[in-house]
């Protein structure tokens, strides 16, 4: 199975309008993003993350790890304002579920959604823009091929 921020990546980036409503900026800090490049991205923009992972065993007397990991990964969205924001957001949303449904149509694994968060709606003054992150909560199994 691929790892959740290649999911999200691919879902967000193989929307048409998602894309055309950000310029392509959506880029991901796993492929393609040093860790400076973020805050010098044009608005609005999307940065995918991967934020870690946990194995989801309960007790060692079986095994020493499970197989399958609780892993998170999120979408922030930078834009001018918080209306944009919003509208950016649902897209993002929209697209990810889109996509997920496809790969489930294909027969490819997908991910088992826990939940899916989003934080307040925020300003930076160091962008200086709105932003607001998405963290979407999974359970993926691992792959040990």
């Amino acid at each position: 199975m691929k790892d959740l921020d290649q999911i999200i990546y691919e879902a967000l980036t193989s929307d048409t309008a998602l894309m055309e409503a950000v310029g392509s900026r959506i880029v991901s800090t796993c492929f393609e993003v040093g860790p400076d490049e973020p805050d010098n991205t044009p608005l609005p923009c999307i940065i995918v993350t991967d934020d870690g992972w946990q194995n989801q065993s309960e007790t060692k007397d079986e095994e020493w790890e499970a197989l399958e990991d609780r892993v998170t990964a999120s979408v922030e969205v930078d834009a001018d304002s918080p209306k944009e924001v919003k509208r950016i957001v649902k897209l993002c949303r929209k697209a990810v579920a889109d996509h997920i449904g496809q790969m489930a149509d294909e027969g490819e694994d997908i991910p088992s959604l826990e939940s899916v968060q989003a934080s307040q709606l925020a300003w930076d003054w160091m962008k200086p823009c709105y932003h607001r992150t998405l963290s979407y909560n999974c359970i993926i199994d691992i792959d040990n091929e």
